[in-house]
């Protein structure tokens, strides 16, 4: 695995501790050469401009905003879109969401999903899929 796309509404907008902790799994994640997106089915505008930040500040590579690109996920042009901002194939990312329709369309478009409960339920996925070691 290589790429790591994560929503952003009801995964990466929690607590400012979730937050933080989301940080520094990414900032693991990119030490050991992961591409980093987020892929939001938001409509854009100056409104996403929270999701945007995480650009902008370099802690992601990529955000995808669906009212942007065009596609929404579950649609597999969404996932592709993503992976293609990775330079990426899709069998080499990962997908956390915490919509089970999300998850399962992007396993069936040939990604890895992450069903997201919980930031600790997760980050055990996550660590094991990309070999990432610490505290997070």
């Amino acid at each position: 695995m290589r790429g790591l796309i994560v929503d952003y509404v009801g995964v990466l907008d929690g607590t400012d501790e979730e937050q933080r902790r989301w940080r520094n799994l990414f900032a693991a994640a990119r030490a050991n050469g992961v591409g980093l997106a987020v892929l939001s089915n938001d409509p854009g505008g100056a409104g996403a401009d929270p999701i945007r930040v995480l650009q902008t500040q370099g802690i992601v590579d990529a955000v995808l905003l669906s009212g942007e690109i065009g596609a929404e996920k579950p649609d597999v042009a969404a996932f592709e879109a993503a992976a293609d901002a990775l330079d990426l194939p899709m069998r080499d990312c990962v997908l956390v969401d915490d919509s089970i329709l999300n998850v399962r369309a992007a396993v069936e478009a040939g990604l890895v999903g992450v069903y997201y409960q919980q930031f600790d339920r997760a980050v055990v996925e996550i660590t094991g899929l990309f070999g990432l070691d610490g505290e997070f």
